[in-house]
Formats: structure tokens, sequence, C-alpha cells
């Protein structure tokens, strides 16, 4: 099977409860001061959380409504689910088959991709269009999902960084389909950070004076291997971490902020390897995803990997 990656559908799902990020203050154990930090500064405002929404109620809905585009006799040889956060689940649920069973996918290979943290989602499209192509029958179809909750306070913060916030997201797709195009996929991992929330305050320091510098490194890279200009680049989709490291980032790349698709920090935090298809399915509902148009999918894990991918969106091929 051979052709490039398309994406054929990308549907998200957020909880309904919506909180401000003052109400989780207590809990997280931020002070006033540090609230506004994170209000005035890194540009957070309010995000879905919702304690009452188990692990599989928060991944399935998006998952049921790309599935919906499946066509007629064609059947999903793989199901990725890409999380961030090594575990989710007691350790006798193994939840991507979970997931398989309840979508009944049953004939299915499932399994879970978490290695490279919030880029993980990317990396599965990647990996999932590399086993298309090398080894599933003709007019195959992959299904990658997100979705994991902040389940504890532990795992909610980021310190000086994020809030995270609950979603999910879920993405069909095939080779050589009319959805969008996958045009280059590309990381960077940083070695030397790998020691994530547990860095010491000198690795914290030395990270942030890299991140802004690696990322536009990364997303420019993207773009040339995609046989592009970043001129001919419609809109950078980012997650959401924070404000004012898109600032940063925005800045060392001489880049106009316009560009940048930054309007969901704000309304829904970060959501860990979700954010991208959540900005993307609400960039669609906008009507701001032109068909020819080129986008660029960026995320960031800690761990610490930098990753981008640029589209190329077909209208008739994600309605």
């Amino acid at each position: 099977m051979g052709g490039v990656t398309t994406l054929e559908r990308i549907e998200s799902f957020l909880p309904e409860r919506s909180v401000r990020i003052d109400d989780l203050a207590g809990s997280l154990g931020l002070r006033r001061a540090e609230v506004g930090v994170f209000r005035k500064i890194y540009g957070l405002d309010r995000l879905r959380f919702d304690p009452g929404t188990g692990l599989f109620d928060l991944v399935l809905p998006a998952a049921r409504r790309a599935l919906a585009a499946l066509p007629a006799g064609r059947r999903v040889d793989y199901v990725i689910y890409a999380h961030t956060m090594q575990t989710l689940a007691p350790p006798h649920i193994d939840a991507a088959r979970v997931i398989r069973a309840k979508l009944g996918l049953h004939d299915a290979e499932a399994f879970a991709l978490t290695q490279q943290a919030c880029v993980s989602s990317l990396g599965a499209i990647d990996l999932a269009g590399e086993l298309l192509r090398a080894e599933a029958p003709e007019g195959a179809y992959a299904l990658m999902v997100t979705g994991e909750r902040a389940y504890s306070p532990k795992v909610q913060l980021i310190p000086n960084s994020a809030v995270m916030a609950d979603a999910a997201s879920a993405c069909l797709l095939t080779v050589g389909g009319p959805g969008d195009e996958v045009r280059s996929y590309l990381t960077r991992t940083l070695g030397a950070y790998a020691a994530g929330l547990e860095m010491t305050p000198q690795e914290i320091s030395a990270f942030g004076q890299d991140y802004a510098t690696v990322l536009g490194e990364v997303i420019e890279e993207s773009v040339r291997r995609a046989g592009l200009s970043f001129d001919e680049i419609d809109l950078v989709i980012p997650h959401n971490v924070n404000a004012v490291s898109w600032r940063h980032t925005i800045q060392r790349m001489g880049a106009d902020p316009d560009r940048f698709f930054l309007d969901n920090i704000p309304l829904y935090s970060h959501c860990f390897a979700s954010d991208v298809f959540l900005n993307y399915t609400t960039l669609r509902e906008r009507g701001r995803l032109v068909d020819g148009g080129h986008y660029v999918l960026v995320s960031v894990g800690l761990g610490a990997t930098f990753g981008a991918m640029v589209i190329t969106h077909r209208e008739g091929g994600t309605p």
C-alpha cells in the first residue's frame, strides 16, 4: 500500500464543565499571586475539568464521530491510543484494547504510544502511515485517538508553565485518500531535559532558554521538508501550553503573530496530546481552513520532544 498519509476525519471532544483557574487554586496549592501570573502573563483563564468523567467517557465520543467517516466496506486495521502520561489506568487494564472493544473494531490491532509525551499524537499519525504503507491491504484505515484526564494535582500542574485540562480527539487516516495530505513530520528530542517534571532549577532554566529557539527551528525545518516556505503557510496550529511561550517563539522566529492560532489558550488551557486537534476542529467550525491551504501542527512534550507536522487541507476530504 503506497502513497501519502491522508487525514480523512478529525474530531475533538470537551466535557461540558468549565472552570476558572482560580477555582483550582486550592487543590493545586497556588497562591493568589501565582494565579495572577498564570492569568496575566501565561494567558490562561478557563479550562474544561470534570472529575466525574471517566477516561473512556472522555475518549470515545470523538472516536465514534471520526469513525462515522469510514467509507462503507472499508476496515480499520490499527487503533492507536496516543497519550502523554505513561500510566492512565490500573495495570490489569489495557486502555487501547478497551477502546478498540468499545468501538467494535475487534479485528484491528490496538496499542498505545506515549514515549514523546504531548507530541505522541503527531508521532502516532506518522507511525500509522508507515504501518499502512508497510503491511496493510489497499484501502485500509487507522484510527488515532487521544484523551486523558488531569486526575490529580501532581499531573494537572506544570509549575511556571501550564495547568492541564480534560479533552480528547480522534483522527481517521489512510494512505492516498482525499483528505488532508501530510507533507512532512519532524521531531527533535533534547535528552538533557529527560527528567521532565523532576528537572533541577538549573535544568529548568536551561530548558527555558533553549525552548523558543529549538521550537522555531523545528517549525521552519518541517516547512522546508514539505517543500514550502514559511510565507506559504496559512496558519500554525499549536498546542495550548501558554501564551508567553508562544510569544517568545514567534519573536525568535521573527514571524507574524497572526499566523499562529492562540485563541483557545484562555478557553481550554493545555489538554495533553489533544491540543492541536482541538484547535484544528475549532478552525474548521469557524470556516478558517482553506482548501489547498498549508498548516503546521505543532506540539512540545516534556522529556523534551519538539514536533511539527505540515499538512495541506483538502476540503472535499474532511467535510
